[in-house]
């Protein structure tokens, strides 16, 4: 049986200069595959509302939704780390977080993932004194894509990128032990990610974050909307899916992926 994926697992990752490979998953077939493959990490994303559901957005998933497919990824992996996504509005106050982060502990989640800067520092320390690993969510954070007006590309704007920093530094001061880029220029990836000694992973935030990670339906093209820029599809290459989850995890382990057609400026 492999050594199980934790936390420090990826802190070492980091300080040793090691890229980390995470990508979702939603069932236990996928999960199982993926694990095998060598993944790190498996994010249960809210994403399913869009490539599950068939959702315009995230907004519609309910924390029953999620727990539901973190059972179905759990019983899938071995040694994979499994981080669960609180959907929209399931944190809006402490107490809620309390709640719904511990539906997708127990339902075999090893991590929950949050969205949001400074607004939740006081949840993230109450739910790591209380044993809930977090994962915060910077940038392009997709539960607040009315308040954006769209699927944008966030801190371009000199001010905006220097407030992401801070923000990145308060969110690890508050105890989070992972956090996620969304879609913004690659500068302002490598500069959060120097400023900070948490892991953190891109998904469009360029080459220079510690790890990356893909939505499984966009890595392996069948995504029935659209291939976002910053994805790739890696089924095309390989013809097989377990070795096309390979191929991504060498392509980010050696710094290829992402490639310049990938990031933003």
């Amino acid at each position: 049986m492999a050594k199980k994926i934790t936390t420090s697992t990826l802190l070492k990752m980091k300080e040793q200069g090691e890229k980390i490979s995470t990508i979702t998953a939603y069932d236990a077939s996928f999960a199982k595959l993926f694990d095998q493959a060598g993944i790190h990490a498996i994010l249960i994303g809210d994403s399913l509302g869009m490539v599950l559901q068939g959702q315009d957005d995230t907004l519609p998933v309910s924390i029953d939704d999620m727990a539901y497919h973190t059972r179905c990824v759990r019983a899938g992996v071995e040694s994979t780390l499994i981080i669960g996504d609180m959907p929209f509005m399931t944190y809006a106050t402490t107490e809620m977080a309390y709640e719904n982060a511990t539906k997708l502990m127990q339902a075999g989640a090893s991590m929950v993932k949050m969205e949001g800067g400074l607004w939740l520092t006081d949840t993230i320390k109450a739910l790591v004194e209380r044993g809930i690993p977090v994962c915060g969510h910077l940038g392009l954070t997709p539960q607040s894509v009315n308040v954006f007006g769209g699927f944008k590309v966030q801190g371009r704007e000199q001010s905006q990128a220097q407030a992401m920093v801070e923000e990145a530094k308060a969110l690890e001061a508050a105890g989070v032990q992972l956090l996620v880029l969304e879609c913004i220029p690659a500068e302002l990836g490598k500069a959060i990610t120097e400023a900070v000694t948490i892991p953190t992973i891109g998904i469009g935030a360029g080459k220079d974050t510690d790890g990356q990670i893909l939505v499984m339906h966009d890595a392996l093209g069948i995504s029935c909307s659209y291939m976002p820029k910053f994805s790739r599809n890696f089924l095309v290459d390989t013809g097989d899916i377990k070795k096309a989850v390979e191929l991504y995890i060498s392509e980010v382990s050696q710094g290829n992926f992402p490639g310049e057609d990938h990031i933003f400026k």
